[in-house]
């Protein structure tokens, strides 16, 4: 039987692909990889480009050519059989990636590249990807003793099964809890679309009535409209203990000591290295320069945020008592929030969702591209896919040149972890047979998916977050680097590496552009302009209280990081709890375990990093200023972006890439003026 997963075809072929084709499949790749490196070594003398990076890239390229469709299955497509194969291969991937990159063989290569005259005749951009690969072999241990060496490969091997196993008891608990409600009378107050999400969850699973689950769709609309209190305090209580020593599956998943057991071993890995603590591992390949600078900008933010976070939580809090309530708890917060709003700028994100049909959303979205950067999107039918509802873009020039292609996967679903995020599929870079490798990506949200035969309805909410996706996606698809190591999103700052997705959701809010992105789902009618002012005056309600939050989620982050004690450990809630107490206006009750479930940086690429989002958002809206003096379509202005940012991927440094564009370092004044947030100490 051939395995799928060796297929030599563009794109994986998902249809056919099965968790009994994972092991074998990268066993095998591992081992020819091996080999190959061994050969390389042993037959060549004299390393140059082409004997040393290209076969290297071509050997990492096939190896993603598998371990990419395997891992996104195993995010999007969830099963028991395929999360066995999957994290067997974790350990074997892991290996893997320590072994080259504490190859002394290998290193010394590049380091005789790097010093020999070919190395000046090289482009900037080859240059960059050598002395990254440097740079790397530096932080994979390479100077380390051997039994250093080897106390870092079984470090780095239990993190990425420790972070693989934080996912999937997210998941689990997440797919565990399930609310039966059997009186029509308790569903108050939701709009319409989700009580018929309800109904249709609990047809599926043979219950009456109307079930709601932990999936945001189906947990969002409770919490911001559902009138009966003791719904909205149930379901928030199954949401902020999922995965914890508390709430109704107490124990069952519980990421307690897995979180642990990641802070200690990733203090150790950071120490091996000669670095003082995790943060200073991790900024090693940042744009921030030192942990101060980090503190200093979060701290910054934060402080120039309470005055306005204070005002707005006092309005909420006396508009919470005139509607009767007598203490504002955690699961009151979006329920009267969403009222206050409706009361001060007579909008909701429900009056709003009508105007935004996905295909509607999808067709301006393009438009929005075609006009910045002259490409169109086209849909590609007789794709393989993984599920009936994902479905295949490709993306031209204006000469009809393929830029690149997408897999669109937008619905929840109980297999599919729940977020939203953009992947690499393919990473543009020439084959050995000269041909170019045009680049290819995932991009995931967890919608609502369309109920009987009303089309998938977006909130604004929903628009900004596909429109943020698609940015980090335009980021990997539209560059024009040829190396792999720097194409796209590969080799970019991680703090940087959030600006073209941020960037992106400016459009969201500007007249010019709503007039092709929103069209009422029945008539196709525009977003009336009173509906669009409404919806541009309560564009920054409550953005202090918002800005404090991410605020207190990446200082929660560095702090964990950056504090670990390698005798006493650190006490994780005890931290959350001291953060909260300077940045956190808003009741928290004390079984709350958000970290439990803080993916981002126990699961994900953000740990002591998550600051990156806010850091980069201050560059994203430094940039969208150049675009509010000349014009939001602009071409020209449209042109400068796509050439200095969205085309360069890693090739040059972050910092110079913007101030190519900008004409100067980036500012924080333009995040505060975005955020209507004004100093009001």
């Amino acid at each position: 039987m051939q395995n799928p997963l060796l297929s030599q075809e563009p794109l994986p072929l998902f249809n056919q692909i099965k968790p009994q084709h994972v092991v074998p499949a990268i066993e095998q790749i591992l081992s020819e990889n091996r080999q190959a490196i061994k050969n390389l070594l042993a037959k060549t003398k004299h390393f140059s480009w082409d004997n040393l990076v290209v076969p290297l890239d071509e050997l990492h390229d096939k190896l993603n050519h598998a371990w990419s469709p395997i891992s996104h299955l195993n995010s999007v497509l969830n099963s028991d059989a395929l999360r066995e194969a999957y994290n067997e291969c974790l350990p074997k991937i892991s290996d893997y990636s320590t072994e080259l990159g504490q190859n002394t063989q290998l290193y010394e290569a590049f380091v005789s590249l790097a010093a020999s005259p070919e190395f000046k005749q090289l482009q900037a951009v080859q240059q960059k990807v050598i002395n990254d690969a440097l740079r790397d072999f530096r932080l994979s241990g390479i100077g380390l003793s051997k039994q250093a060496k080897k106390q870092f490969q079984q470090l780095k091997q239990r993190l990425s099964q420790l972070t693989s196993q934080f996912a999937d008891n997210v998941l689990d608990a997440t797919n565990a809890w399930s609310h039966l409600v059997t009186n029509r009378q308790d569903l108050a107050g939701l709009p319409e679309h989700a009580i018929l999400a309800a109904a249709e969850t609990a047809k599926q699973r043979r219950q009456e009535g109307w079930l709601f689950t932990l999936e945001y769709p189906s947990y969002l609309p409770v919490l911001t409209f559902a009138e009966n209190r003791q719904l909205r305090e149930i379901m928030y209580t199954a949401f902020v203990t999922r995965a914890s020593d508390q709430g109704p599956f107490a124990g069952q998943w519980d990421n307690t000591a897995i979180m642990d057991e990641i802070l200690k071993l990733r203090y150790e890995l950071a120490q091996l290295l000669g670095f003082k603590n995790y943060t200073e591992y991790s900024l090693a390949t940042k744009m921030a320069k030192s942990s101060e600078q980090v503190m200093h900008f979060l701290e910054d933010l934060g402080e120039r945020s309470l005055a306005m976070a204070k005002r707005e939580f006092a309005e909420l809090t006396a508009f919470a008592k005139q509607s009767g309530l007598s203490e504002l708890q955690p699961w009151d917060i979006a329920f009267y929030s969403e009222k206050l709003q409706q009361h001060t700028y007579a909008i909701s994100q429900e009056d709003l969702r009508p105007y935004f049909p996905i295909d509607k959303v999808l067709k301006g979205m393009f438009a929005v591209i075609q006009r910045l950067y002259n490409m169109r999107v086209t849909e590609l039918s007789s794709v393989n896919t993984w599920h009936e509802h994902t479905r295949f873009f490709g993306i031209s020039d204006a000469q009809g040149r393929l830029r690149g292609q997408f897999y669109l996967d937008l619905y929840a679903r109980p297999s599919k972890r729940g977020g939203a995020w953009m992947d690499e599929c393919r990473v543009r870079r020439y084959l050995a047979n000269g041909e170019l490798q045009t680049p290819v990506a995932y991009l995931t949200c967890n919608f609502t998916a369309p109920v009987a035969d009303q089309p998938a309805l977006l909130t604004h909410d929903e628009v900004l977050t596909l429109f943020h996706e698609f940015g980090h996606g335009l980021h990997h698809l539209l560059t024009q680097v040829d190396y792999a190591a720097v194409s796209g999103i590969n080799g970019v700052a991680w703090d940087a590496v959030e600006l073209p997705s941020q960037f992106m959701e400016n459009w969201c809010w500007e007249k010019e552009a709503l007039a092709f992105i929103a069209g009422h789902y029945q008539t196709d009618a525009p977003l009336a302009d009173e509906l669009l002012e409404k919806m541009q005056r309560a564009k920054n309600f409550q953005a202090g209280m918002q800005m404090l939050r991410q605020v207190e989620f990446s200082i929660f982050d560095w702090r964990i990081h950056s504090e670990y004690d390698p005798i006493q450990g650190i006490d994780v809630q005890a931290v959350l709890n001291e953060v909260r107490q300077h940045y956190c206006l808003t009741p928290v009750i004390a079984i709350n375990r958000f970290q439990h479930s803080f993916s981002h940086i126990f699961a994900g690429g953000y740990a002591a990093g998550y600051y990156s989002y806010k850091w980069a958002e201050v560059l994203a809206s430094d940039a969208f200023a150049r675009f509010k003096e000349e014009g939001i379509f602009n071409s020209e202005t449209g042109q400068s972006f796509l050439e200095n940012i969205l085309q360069k991927g890693g090739s040059e440094d972050a910092m110079d890439l913007f101030k190519a564009f900008r004409g100067r370092e980036p500012r924080i004044d333009a995040l505060l003026e975005a955020n209507g947030i004004a100093d009001l100490a």
